[in-house]
């Protein structure tokens, strides 16, 4: 069966460029390590009662491990969280974003996966292809593009990604297909090129821009960035966030891009009580992904906080020596004692039975 693009709604397209919180969708294990499906389905309703405006399955806070054959768990992830969005009928637009991985025959399957699944795009993943060149992954992208909405992923070094050159992101820009781009360098250069090269395409107005630098999060979506095209100025917004930060105190997130996008919308300017909260959220950032020790407990740590509200288990992972890292417990514990008010432990209290049942 040859599958071809199924472009957004115009729903989705407006919502998406107006701003969403998108939070990359956790993997819910048992004590064995096996797939606990009430939670995973819990999970996926949290978000939508959060008040996201789409979710990201499949991706780096899914695991990478569940498309390994050992434990097949791609396709059946993907299909539980879908299921979960259809049976909701939201009436706002909601986004399913499906995660892709791999060179170009994998991330070709997976796309073709994902549609059959009821997926609206895919994060296309740029982990892992140092091997490949700069136009090898540009085809790639071409190839998926075809198939389904694609979402470019800027993905930091030091979890796998590549460094990419501006000339790379002004050609990426001009794929049409391409509705949105992650932007996750964790570096401003990298995001400064990125924005750039979009606003140099003719497909400026196409692209959303979303934020993954979750070192980054708050002072990226108060930012206007103007470049000169062509002898006139160019304005562009990172209107919302496709996050792991995201995957939990998702209410507060919702919360927090609402009053963003009211203070973007001042004509006196941004009030400078947000670069304080901006170190705050970072603050837990640090605590959640756990850079001290080279991101090595950043998943562990988002199972961390939804095992202590009730929406997970335990923090265990499929490859058993992804773990807390020493002390990260303790630094979430801190950054609850510090922070009390950017979690949304009350909401998820008084809904987690309804979620689980």
């Amino acid at each position: 069966m040859v599958i071809r693009r199924k472009p957004l709604s115009p729903e989705q397209h407006q919502a998406l460029h107006e701003g969403l919180v998108i939070p990359a969708h956790p993997l819910a294990l048992d004590v064995h390590r096996r797939l606990s499906i009430a939670h995973q389905r819990a999970l996926t309703r949290y978000y939508m009662a959060a008040g996201a405006g789409g979710i990201a399955v499949g991706v780096h806070s899914t695991q990478f491990e569940i498309r390994d054959p050992k434990y097949g768990l791609y396709e059946q992830v993907l299909q539980l969280a879908s299921e979960e969005v259809e049976r909701a009928r939201l009436t706002r637009p909601f986004i399913r974003i499906a995660g892709l991985c791999g060179e170009a025959e994998q991330a070709v399957r997976e796309a073709e996966t994902a549609v059959q699944l009821g997926y609206d795009a895919g994060l296309l993943s740029m982990g892992g292809l140092q091997h490949l060149s700069e136009s090898d992954i540009l085809k790639r992208t071409e190839r998926v593009a075809e198939i389904m909405p694609v979402v470019g992923f800027y993905l930091q070094p030091s979890v796998g990604g590549k460094v990419f050159s501006y000339a790379f992101w002004r050609e990426f820009a001009d794929i049409p297909g391409i509705v949105a781009i992650k932007l996750a360098p964790f570096n401003r250069y990298q995001t400064l090129d990125v924005v750039r090269a979009v606003c140099s395409s003719d497909r400026r107005d196409d692209i959303a821009l979303y934020t993954g630098n979750d070192d980054n999060i708050i002072n990226d979506l108060l930012t206007v960035y103007r470049f000169n095209v062509n002898g006139r100025p160019v304005e562009k917004r990172i209107a919302g966030g496709l996050l792991g930060h995201w995957a939990v105190w998702t209410k507060r997130a919702v919360e927090l891009l609402e009053e963003i996008k009211k203070a973007r919308s001042l004509t006196e300017g941004i009030a400078p009580e947000w670069l304080t909260r901006s170190v705050e959220v970072t603050d837990a950032n640090a605590a959640f992904f756990d850079p001290a020790h080279g991101f090595a407990g950043c998943i562990p740590g988002i199972h961390e906080v939804l095992r202590r509200q009730g929406l997970l288990q335990g923090t265990w992972c499929l490859n058993p020596r992804e773990t807390l890292s020493d002390g990260q417990s303790e630094e979430i514990d801190r950054i609850y004692r510090d922070y009390p008010h950017l979690h949304d432990d009350d909401f998820v209290e008084r809904h987690l039975m309804q979620w689980l049942a």
